[in-house]
């Protein structure tokens, strides 16, 4: 399985600069760029955006992904479409200078006060990542929906209804390895297995995030990738699938952004990149 390695490096620091020790240490040369500084990359003015690709450059990292902030969990299907296709418009031109092309976008939660009916609220889905699709292909950009928030978070059925009715080259799957776990009613890592089966052959990148049931509270909480048991079987699936996409690590184990110490996250977030590189080789060598 000839793949590559990246990580939401904001969890282990909130500069870029700790950003990059971080993946350094963890011996890998990309990153998946999310919050700098508090911000998130597609909020930068240029001339931070100008500084922070310098560093970047200046360290020979990588961009494997933008992390913005389209269709996600604060912004309902109630929020201005304007917003969203702003933040793209402003994304793309940075995406381009870095060398990236993906992007990860969500699908607007229901409204919380007065719902919409599914029906409605599925089709305004599709008119807006449409819509957004249609921008991020004529600039060679791919959005990758991630399975976490939105109308296409509580199953595969909704996600594959998506991608029919969207039914463009710029809209793919970024499938997050724990979301399923963590978010589904019976909190089961099987869901995630169950959502990954049916969905793989949309999927461009992927978001590591180990996931097991806690012997006290009962509860689904995080844990590093060779302790959830689903995580070896899509690896392994994925290797006999012939992946060469990107196998990219969100932690949520010790964030700094929870713990205000870079030291622990940093730690924290290095073993988590060790932890899976070894899963990775065990299941190559067996």
């Amino acid at each position: 399985m000839k793949i590559s390695y990246a990580g939401f490096a904001d969890e282990a620091g909130k500069t870029l600069e700790q950003q990059i020790n971080a993946t350094k240490l963890a011996g890998w040369s990309a990153i998946e760029l999310r919050n700098i500084n508090g911000a998130n990359v597609c909020d930068l003015p240029p001339e931070d955006w100008k500084a922070a690709r310098q560093k970047l450059e200046d360290e020979r990292i990588t961009v494997a992904g933008f992390g913005s902030q389209i269709a996600n969990g604060s912004r309902s299907i109630e929020s201005p479409l304007a917003r969203d296709e702003t933040e793209l418009r402003r994304a793309i031109p940075y995406m381009k200078e870095c060398g990236c092309n993906l992007i990860r976008i969500m699908s607007y939660p229901n409204a919380k006060e007065d719902p919409w009916p599914k029906e409605k609220w599925r089709d305004e889905v599709v008119h807006r990542l449409k819509h957004l699709a249609g921008i991020a292909g004529d600039f060679g950009i791919t959005l990758g929906h991630e399975n976490c928030s939105g109308y296409a978070a509580s199953g595969p059925e909704e996600f594959l209804e998506l991608i029919s009715r969207i039914d463009h080259p710029a809209f793919k799957l970024i499938f997050d390895t724990g979301n399923n776990s963590e978010h589904s009613k019976s909190q089961d890592v099987e869901d995630t297995w169950h959502y990954y089966q049916a969905v793989k052959e949309h999927i461009v990148h992927i978001h590591i995030k180990g996931m097991k049931r806690d012997h006290d509270s009962g509860r689904m909480v995080m844990c590093f990738p060779d302790e959830d048991p689903v995580q070896k079987r899509i690896l392994k699936d994925l290797q006999s699938n012939n992946y060469t996409g990107c196998l990219s690590i969100e932690p949520h184990m010790a964030p700094v952004f929870c713990t205000g110490d870079v030291d622990v996250s940093t730690a924290v977030y290095v073993e988590y990149a060790k932890r899976l590189e070894a899963l990775v080789g065990s299941l190559q060598t067996s």
